[in-house]
């Protein structure tokens, strides 16, 4: 059957409109595969794929109107650039008859295929039995035909553009690839519920008809891969969740501490947090993922201050002193893992490193006022022995100041040697 023409009523009375979209930027105007395939279509027909890029700059600018839906036909108004407006519409050939016959009666033989369709979902076995039947729901290659007022002969920037728009429609409801197709959503609906009826009479009286309509499981299967898009990140609580109390009447074990798996539940919660925050922080992707030691983790849980006989088991396990474990838990304060292994360990810098390390201090300050600074390695120091910056592998600069004959950590990693310094010398 030839795609019903402009101004013909459609064969079975049906047609929807949608809304305009709004605009869209950063998402593909298809997520589903069905909605895929038909702008596979649309992309493997065109011969100017100009037009296409055209047509998508549009779409995507919200210049599609109101898109109207009937058996065969697609209309839409484009405004191009310039606010002129072209009707535009595409077609594409309706099912016969028997087609649909055919169609129909393989859904209700697969309950699952009904289900799927009442959920908004287009499984792709549905497709392929279809197609095993003779009857093709997604269009193909020259399956889409385009007409435009403004005068091309094939597929113009305003019907790339609306066809563009019907991926987007298509996406939210396949049922509307059935209405392109010749039968809307009621019809069908009514038709698949008279089959399933009549097919129902027709069974063995001694069947038992109660039982449960089962789904086949190699289909099932094979539509597992069909997945839907991800949900939006969550967002950042504004505090970290608070654990359960581990008070109970039930006495613990002779080896469990309850308050030592309440402050780690606790620990837990609030690391959590941390790592949420920074992965919905910007430009996270581009950041140094560091690795986390076991004796560095025993730091973290000494921040955390669990009480004086904790802190001396997690110093005995980290193998540190109680004030080595305690200028630790200072370094944490500032970089967490990655300040502690400033503090700790010395990195150990390739000749270009150095180098560049090397400039970079140079031109930290004006000749003029620049500290003298002594190197060794990857470590700057003051020439009064007051003050020392540490360059790790991210090219970061760590401050340093000397107490009671060692040095302590003094403030948070810097770009840049002279905020550094500052900090080391409190004058920031």
């Amino acid at each position: 059957m030839r795609a019903s023409e402009d101004g013909v009523s459609p064969a079975d009375g049906e047609e929807r409109t949608f809304a305009t979209l709004p605009p869209t930027r950063g998402r593909g105007f298809a997520l589903t595969w069905w909605g895929q395939a038909w702008l596979r279509a649309l992309e493997d027909t065109a011969l100017d794929l100009g037009q296409l890029k055209a047509g998508r700059a549009l779409a995507r600018a919200g210049a599609v109107g109101a898109v109207t839906v009937r058996p065969g036909r697609i209309i839409g108004v484009v405004r191009d650039r310039d606010g002129t407006a072209h009707r535009s519409d595409v077609l594409i050939q309706e099912l016969r008859d028997d087609e649909w016959d055919r169609l129909l009666d393989m859904t209700v033989d697969r309950a699952a295929h009904i289900a799927a369709l009442l959920d908004r979902d287009m499984p792709p076995h549905l497709v392929e039995d279809a197609a095993t039947a003779g009857v093709e729901l997604l269009p193909g290659i020259g399956d889409l035909e385009p007409e435009c007022d403004c005068g091309a002969w094939d597929q113009c920037a305003h019907t790339a553009a609306l066809s563009y728009q019907m991926g987007r429609i298509l996406d939210e409801d396949p049922f509307v690839l059935l209405l392109l197709r010749g039968r809307g959503e009621r019809r069908v609906l009514d038709e698949l519920q008279v089959r399933s009826v009549l097919r129902a009479a027709a069974e063995d009286p001694g069947e038992d008809t109660d039982a449960a309509v089962g789904v086949d499981a190699v289909e099932a299967f094979a539509a597992g891969f069909v997945l839907p898009p991800l949900p939006e990140p969550p967002g950042l609580p504004a505090a970290p969740g608070s654990p359960p109390a581990l008070d109970v009447e039930t006495s613990p074990a002779p080896a469990v501490r309850p308050e030592a798996l309440e402050f780690l539940a606790l620990q837990t919660a609030r690391e959590a947090h941390r790592l949420l925050a920074e992965a919905l922080s910007p430009h996270h992707a581009d950041r140094p993922v560091p690795t986390t030691t076991l004796e560095q983790d025993a730091v973290r849980l000494a921040a955390g201050e669990p009480g004086r006989e904790a802190l001396d088991r997690l110093a005995t396990a980290s193998g540190r002193t109680d004030e080595q474990l305690a200028l630790a838990v200072r370094a944490w304060s500032y970089g967490g893992a990655e300040a502690v292994t400033a503090w700790e360990r010395e990195h150990t810098l390739t000749p270009e490193a150095r180098a560049r390390a090397a400039a970079t201090v140079d031109s930290a300050w004006e000749e003029d006022e620049r500290p003298a600074l002594r190197n060794e390695g990857s470590r700057w120091t003051t020439a009064d022995g007051r003050a020392q910056l540490r360059v790790d592998g991210y090219g970061r600069w760590w401050p340093f100041r000397e107490e009671g004959g060692h040095w302590v950590p003094a403030g948070s990693a810097a770009k840049d040697p002279a905020t550094a310094l500052a900090a080391a010398l409190g004058t920031e």
